[in-house]
């Protein structure tokens, strides 16, 4: 009863975080058709027979479906070529409202939006955590410390509190992260706070990879975080800059995951995602808020890549017929699509593969099988 409980539990949390990101996105794409003068035919969350379905006075279709792993927004003639000079007569009922008759650029914005959509999320997201519950703030405390490293050999102790930098005062450890960072080989003098009294101490920085000095390294880690509550001006900045910071990083690791092909075991799917989705449940509104607002700004990055049959991918197109002056030769775009549904129904499958082997269900099979 305990396990079924557990499922139902992780299932239903699943569909909230999914419901939310799905419907942002693709209410990206709607309100963006809406503004370029296209006509919305459908939105629908999920996929399969519809279990809901109303007609709104647009005579836009909206439908919640059986299976709830993503969603679409069926445009009037988006299917249609645009390069196609007869589509209009065979099958355009509403002349001027087509997508295929807008302008590259109004395309362009209809395929950009959906992904803007889920940055703006995760932005409002985290300025609301800034502002009703606070924003957790690593203070420029040193924890651990790292055998070797540059702040163990100047004797720089766990509980010591750098209060400046080179006569630069460090408020948070971001902080002091950023001062080292830029200063591989040079000697830096750390101002420290320790027991009753402050001292100087002498640090030389060594680069965080042994030859390249593009980048320094101090060796510790955050000891102490403290919760700060913002005014609604500085949660909206700081909710903009936690955005921002997400995603750069986020881009940095996809870079490297596909320059370098390391961590391509940690990725994860729907099953990873769900799982992750009832834990982070458990712990509360919160994580479960800042957990949506990460997988929104991860979702967003995903379909700006350059891959037929993701946005990216429609961008790629749009951009092609601008520089060309006119559209991309139907044949070149089937191929295309081809070529993009192969990408990334191999990496479903790569993924679902690595979120079984992480649930223990391949070694419980091949155990099973003898």
């Amino acid at each position: 009863m305990a396990g079924l409980t557990h499922t139902l539990h992780t299932l239903a949390s699943f569909a909230i975080v999914l419901g939310v990101l799905v419907f942002i996105h693709e209410l990206g794409h709607y309100l963006a058709a809406r503004w370029r003068g296209i006509h919305v035919e459908a939105f629908s969350i999920g996929f399969g027979p519809a279990l809901l379905a109303w007609t709104d006075r647009h005579e836009t279709v909206w439908k919640l479906c059986a299976l709830p792993l993503g969603g679409f927004v069926k445009m009037h003639g988006m299917a249609l070529n645009v390069a196609d000079e007869n589509a209009m007569d065979q099958t355009v009922t509403r002349p001027g409202e087509a997508f295929f008759e807008k302008s590259v650029l109004s395309r362009a914005i209809v395929a950009a939006a959906g992904p803007i959509a889920n940055f703006l999320l995760a932005a409002i997201l985290f300025s609301t955590l800034n502002a009703v519950i606070g924003r957790q703030v690593p203070l420029p405390v040193i924890g651990d410390i790292t055998p070797g490293s540059s702040a163990s050999i100047a004797g720089l102790e766990s509980g010591d509190s750098v209060r400046a930098v080179d006569g630069v005062r460090t408020m948070e450890f971001e902080d002091l992260r950023k001062i080292v960072a830029a200063s591989a080989g040079h000697t830096l003098t750390f101002t420290i706070h320790r027991g009753t009294q402050d001292i100087t101490v002498p640090v030389l920085i060594q680069p965080a990879t042994p030859g390249d000095m593009s980048v320094g390294r101090l060796g510790v880690k955050a000891g102490q975080i403290a919760t700060v509550r913002l005014g609604l001006g500085e949660a909206i900045v700081s909710g903009l800059t936690q955005t921002w910071d997400v995603l750069g990083q986020t881009l940095l690791g996809l870079v490297h995951i596909i320059t370098t092909g390391r961590g391509v075991h940690e990725l994860g799917g729907p099953i990873a995602i769900a799982d992750l989705s009832g834990k982070v449940a458990d712990l509360g509104i919160a994580s479960m808020v800042g957990f949506i607002a990460m997988l929104s700004i991860n979702l967003g990055l995903v379909n700006l890549l350059p891959i037929p049959i993701l946005d990216g991918g429609h961008l790629m197109f749009y951009a092609a017929e601008a520089l060309r002056g006119r559209p991309l030769p139907a044949r070149a775009l089937d191929y295309g699509y081809r070529v993009g549904f192969a990408i990334i129904g191999s990496l479903f499958i790569f993924i679902s593969w690595n979120d079984l082997v992480r649930a223990g269900a391949v070694h419980w099979v091949t155990h099973l099988i003898g």
